[in-house]
């Protein structure tokens, strides 16, 4: 089974960043504490909004980082060391250009473009070893493009696309919980966008 005891979401804060490409990992987390009845609440000393769920057996700490996706490891740090919660014990949630809208994907470790987690795996010690959930916002073409389009307001099509993706990543990250890695990407990757 997974060891999962914290789940980060990661976004910008402001109501500037919310609706937009940049925060799918915030809508995965806030949907995810309300799934279980939970608020994310505001906690200074951990840089971010908090909250604590049940799947299973397991007692999990969801974090929804208020630094900026730049300065992200600055809030996973200070609760993964608060916590003594091990890099092994972290799944990350973040946009990926990489991924088309409908589409989420489970990784383990390896290297990322994307800045929120270079800046956790900097903040962790170099560590790369913890779980990622990339959930697919599709690429505007051009690196030129890229900023304006993760900061940009999804389609009407793309967000309903995406709000598909974070249902079944949220099913998914159960699964990944009660059972194991291999069980949740088989179902996850297997996921089709209707």
């Amino acid at each position: 089974m997974a060891d999962i005891r914290l789940i980060v979401g990661l976004g910008n804060p402001g109501p500037e960043y919310q609706n937009t490409r940049h925060n799918a990992g915030a809508w995965f987390i806030e949907r995810l504490a309300s799934r279980f009845n939970q608020t994310l609440s505001v906690e200074s000393k951990f840089f971010g909004s908090t909250a604590r769920i049940q799947i299973g057996s397991h007692d999990i700490r969801l974090l929804y980082p208020s630094t900026f996706m730049n300065k992200s490891g600055q809030s996973v740090a200070a609760l993964a060391n608060f916590y003594r919660i091990p890099v092994e014990s972290m799944l990350v949630a973040f946009d990926e250009l990489d991924l088309p809208p409908g589409v989420a994907k489970f990784k383990l470790g390896g290297s990322s473009s994307q800045n929120g987690v270079r800046d956790i795996v900097a903040s962790m010690g170099n560590n790369k070893d913890f779980l990622r959930l990339r959930i697919g916002i599709g690429h505007p073409g051009h690196k030129s493009k890229v900023t304006g389009y993760v900061l940009g307001k999804p389609s009407a099509d793309d967000a309903a696309l995406i709000d598909g993706a974070i249902d079944e990543s949220m099913r998914s990250t159960e699964t990944l919980i009660k059972q194991d890695l291999l069980a949740a990407q088989q179902q996850l990757h297997s996921y089709t966008a209707t």
